[in-house]
């Protein structure tokens, strides 16, 4: 049995409600979120030339079982200094059923999850679980434990994720489908590798297994008092004390065990609200919540990607450039960042970014030959506008 308790009043009848409906809504949603193609090469576009005649053979084979999803494209992004995260995209058609069976599926975990779990969750938000963490230090809890989850994604052991939803469906037909998405396997260069564990970043059906997954993680640190604050995988306690810190560390390690999980010694540790830490994308500390350094170097990539010297200085660059800013400035300019300084000297980097580009050379004495206010002419955004008065 593990631990994941059996709910005496399972859900039995999942897949009688699936219905065109559903699978048409589910497609909706997938649009809505783009996308690149998967493994068969069918874009969203060609996907939806055939559209009545595909959502139709996607709810046949789901209601009847024998839906068999195609292994996932294998694509790679770039984390910064020099690390890659894999990523598994699914055909639009694999999409669209699992976003089906997440449909199915969400309503009945979200009424068990907790109020302190806020990752890929109905109207819940990074900045809401900021916000959280800095009321709860504001109530004193000033000592964290700051943990990682090694490899989780890729090292879920699927019998856990099965077990996790088992333990409150008892249609075999559903089950049966995630299990076949956990085991569809990835197309690397060209080469089929399977997967015998985890669930890939990417999937759709993957943030509510990891949801359901720790909801058990919850439970327990609520149970023994502790304050906390989840984002899928990424999660901090929050103390009074260093011994109820290393309490806390104690359980968090006992919970995932059985899980077939374990926390990451070089990225778990201890640490004060007045050292600080990091927290989805923020340095957390008493006397600063700004972007950490890792999230100032992405922006920075980005940048330069787009401002290459033998680029062109037009209305379409600073078009691309703004996209990148305002997405910037609209997630860490919040009403109690403390961001100003970094972002007027982002701004100024940036500026001096173009005017290298412009000039084909980069020198001090540059900036009196283009003003600042002829990129404000341009249009070009400045994060420090951004930031509250």
């Amino acid at each position: 049995m593990g631990p994941f308790k059996p709910n005496k009043r399972k859900v039995h009848s999942l897949t009688g409600r699936i219905t065109l409906d559903l699978v048409r809504q589910a497609f909706k949603a997938v649009r809505r979120n783009r996308g690149a193609a998967g493994i068969d090469r069918v874009s969203l576009k060609m996907f939806e030339a055939n559209l009545p005649e595909n959502l139709l053979s996607i709810m046949s084979s789901l209601k009847n079982g024998s839906f068999e999803p195609k292994p996932l494209r294998r694509h790679y992004i770039d984390k910064g200094g020099g690390k890659l995260r894999p990523l598994g995209i699914p055909a639009v058609r694999d999409r669209v059923a699992q976003e089906v069976l997440r449909r199915l599926l969400s309503p009945i975990f979200e009424r068990k999850f907790l109020n302190r779990s806020f990752g890929f969750r109905p109207k819940r938000s990074c900045h809401q679980a900021l916000e959280r963490v800095l009321q709860d230090h504001q109530d004193g809890f000033r000592w964290v434990l700051d943990a990682d989850i090694q490899g989780f994604f890729d090292n879920l052991p699927h019998a856990v994720m099965i077990a996790a939803v088992a333990a409150e469906v008892a249609d075999g037909n559903i089950l049966r489908l995630i299990q076949k998405f956990l085991r569809a396997g990835v197309m690397d260069n060209g080469v089929f590798k399977p997967t015998t564990v985890g669930t890939p970043q990417g999937g759709v059906i993957s943030p509510l297994l990891a949801n359901i997954v720790l909801h058990h993680l919850d439970e327990q640190l609520q149970q023994s008092g502790y304050r906390f604050v989840r984002y899928a995988d990424d999660f901090v306690v929050l103390t009074s004390s260093k011994t109820q810190a290393k309490e806390a560390l104690n359980l968090v390690s006992r919970t995932l065990e059985p899980l077939g999980l374990t926390l990451s010694p070089e990225k778990t540790r201890l640490t004060t609200f007045g050292k600080g830490y990091s927290f989805l994308g923020f340095v957390i500390a008493s006397r600063s919540r700004r972007m950490r350094p890792k999230s100032e170097q992405k922006l920075k990539d980005k940048v330069r990607a787009l401002t290459q010297r033998h680029f062109n200085l037009d209305a379409q660059l600073i078009e691309q450039l703004n996209r990148v800013l305002r997405g910037t400035a609209l997630y860490f300019a919040t009403p109690w960042s403390t961001n100003r300084w970094h972002f007027h000297r982002l701004d100024g980097w940036i500026r001096m970014r173009l005017r290298a580009m412009k000039l084909r050379r980069k020198r001090r004495s540059d900036s009196y030959r283009i003003r600042n206010a002829k990129f404000a002419q341009l249009g070009l955004v400045s994060l420090e506008s951004f930031c509250r008065p």
